[in-house]
């Protein structure tokens, strides 16, 4: 097949890669390059930004695709660029899309299911409430995107596929969220975390993100539809830390303080990122009935990380060691 990847080069991108050129599928990558890495020979690349149309139509502007995987599309302006660039040039446009369409709704629980998208959204969040109102947008953007590929799909029969995924754990997350509990709980200090039950844990590992793309790749019969990725398992965060210590072979020092405490010394969610409010927990069922997805368990996952992360802890990610020390500091304020 021939595959263009719009993106493919930081969190999920080099995996899908892999996985695509090892089944002997040719493939072209367009991005920025911004973000470089060591490409197989095989890959075509091209570069430009996929928010300016013109680069879009200058690259790939009238080229026949059996598939697209889409992992930048974030917002309904650049959708109605693509589909009006790719209608009538590929046969199948997967659209890599997120838990958080779900968390601007009102009303629906966790965890979320595909028919909880359509209903009322929640009002748009204070601007000055930075965490709340970029991640609002993020939800609503995503969900613009979404809109306009089913409307194209609806009107002129665009070939698209959502996969919505929740939180991704895997060796190259960008932001580095898993590594920095590691890291945490290696040096032997104490772990900051807010004293409440929060929020379920129910992540996805990488490696079952390109599996959910490759089934989809072999079935035309996912076109049109959204397909929710997710892992099984749905822990506390309590038990997640005690799992990946287990794991790790580490006792974490884990102190917990208020939420306010944390937010006041502007610790969070550096010190504990698995901690926020906006974390989707998605139910996998649709994906396992109608893909045949089966999920890597959380510990067989956890355990090629924490191996992972342990033979790659140098260096630490940007700006760890300074939040580090300010962590500390406050932990032995406060008598932790």
């Amino acid at each position: 097949m021939r595959v263009l990847i719009i993106g493919g080069t930081r969190n999920l991108g080099p995996s899908i890669i892999s996985a695509l050129v090892t089944a002997g599928h040719q493939v072209t990558i367009f991005h920025r390059g911004r973000t470089l890495y060591d490409l197989p020979r095989e890959v075509e690349v091209l570069n430009g930004d996929r928010a300016q149309r013109a680069d879009c139509e200058r690259s790939f502007g009238g080229r026949d695709f059996d598939a697209v995987i889409d992992t930048t599309l974030y917002n309904g302006r650049d959708a109605a660029i693509a589909t009006e660039i790719f209608e009538g040039h590929v046969c199948q446009y997967i659209f890599i899309s997120t838990g958080q369409v779900y968390l601007v709704r009102t009303g629906p629980q966790r965890p979320f299911r595909e028919t909880d998208y359509d209903g009322p959204l929640m009002p748009e969040p204070p601007k000055d409430h930075h965490q709340d109102h970029d991640n609002w947008v993020y939800g609503i953007e995503k969900r613009e995107a979404e809109d306009i590929l089913a409307e194209v799909h609806a009107k002129h029969a665009f070939p698209y596929v959502s996969l919505r995924l929740p939180m991704v754990n895997s060796e190259r997350d960008h932001y580095h969220r898993l590594q920095n509990y590691l890291l945490r709980m290696w040096d032997g200090s104490p772990l900051l975390i807010p004293d409440e039950p929060g929020l379920p844990v129910r992540h996805v590992y990488g490696q079952d993100v390109v599996r959910a793309i490759e089934l989809c790749l072999a079935n035309r019969e996912t076109i049109g539809r959204a397909y929710n990725i997710g892992q099984d398992e749905t822990l506390s965060l309590r038990e997640f830390l005690d799992l990946t210590a287990e794991i790790a072979h580490s006792k974490p020092q884990i102190a917990a303080f208020p939420r306010p405490l944390l937010d006041s010394a502007r610790l969070l969610p550096a010190c504990s990122p698995f901690s926020g409010p906006w974390m989707s927990s998605l139910d996998n069922a649709h994906s396992k009935q109608e893909l045949g997805m089966t999920y890597t368990p959380l510990r067989a996952y956890l355990a090629k990380l924490v191996e992972y992360f342990r033979e790659h802890r140098e260096p630490a990610p940007p700006g760890f060691e300074e939040h580090r020390n300010r962590e500390l500091a406050f932990a032995q304020h406060h008598g932790a």
